[in-house]
């Protein structure tokens, strides 16, 4: 679990919104690919799929406080769209802190 904290008060819908807006598109622009991505709530967490290719969820994002939990699927780690996307939401995630940035709290 990769744990980020944001240093501004966010909601799991408001959350919800920015990946639906801008997750596909990004991700299009920086692969060049016409894959899509399902993002979806599941409780208390956002999904990001995409069942056509993979088993499972790719991410699942949970917020605690203003730490985000995201949990990756451990199978496709290295896998070049699975990168893309941790890279896009590590984007997203810095741009909805403003100028506060995010910290790192754990990795592993």
């Amino acid at each position: 679990m990769k744990i980020i904290t944001l240093h501004t008060t966010t909601d799991l819908s408001q959350l919800y919104l920015l990946l639906q807006e801008k997750l596909n598109p990004l991700f299009h622009e920086q692969r060049q690919s016409d894959i899509n991505f399902q993002v979806k709530l599941n409780g208390e967490a956002i999904e990001i799929s995409q069942p056509e290719l993979y088993d499972g969820a790719l991410f699942s994002i949970a917020i605690n406080g203003d730490e985000l939990w995201i949990t990756r699927n451990e199978h496709y780690v290295d896998d070049v769209n699975s990168l893309t996307i941790e890279s896009i939401l590590n984007d997203l995630f810095a741009d909805a802190s403003g100028n506060l940035g995010t910290d790192l709290v754990q990795e592993g």
